[in-house]
């Protein structure tokens, strides 16, 4: 296997992508009354998870998408990946083949709606979409 030069700070970058999509993705402006609707969540259920602190499940979040995002950047070298369509296509087939499929584990077993999954799989299209743009044009 070829050896790749990790940008880093690229990485760093990328990996904080999805934090920010997903700050306003799940806000009430975009998805957020929906998925907490469809999550059987309520208004008083976000509050009292706020008060009991979510730094860990934030941090444990973004430990997530810096390990993503690293590996994302392999990708990305391995496969020369450095214009726009190059990035949208390996973000979009990443998304499909591994993302897409595996997120429908809350359709067949967790008995969630389709609702539900997509406006989880749509978030993480988003967020492997940017996260791959950066990546690519970072070099």
């Amino acid at each position: 296997m070829p050896e790749v030069m990790v940008n880093y700070l690229a990485v760093i970058v990328a990996a904080l992508v999805p934090m920010v999509v997903g700050f306003v993705w799940y806000s009430p402006m975009l998805f957020g009354n929906l998925w907490m609707k469809e999550s059987g969540m309520t208004a008083a259920d976000m509050s009292a998870a706020k008060k009991s602190g979510m730094q860990m499940t934030y941090l444990i979040a973004l430990l997530g998408t810096l390990v993503m995002s690293y590996v994302l950047e392999h990708f990305v070298k391995y496969l020369a990946i450095d214009t726009l369509g190059l990035a949208l296509s390996l973000a979009f087939w990443i998304w499909l083949g591994f993302v897409a499929t595996t997120l429908l584990d809350n359709v067949l077993w967790n008995k969630k709606s389709w609702t539900y999954y997509a406006v989880g799989a749509g978030y993480k299209l988003v967020g492997l979409i940017l996260m791959t743009i950066i990546l690519a044009i970072w070099q």
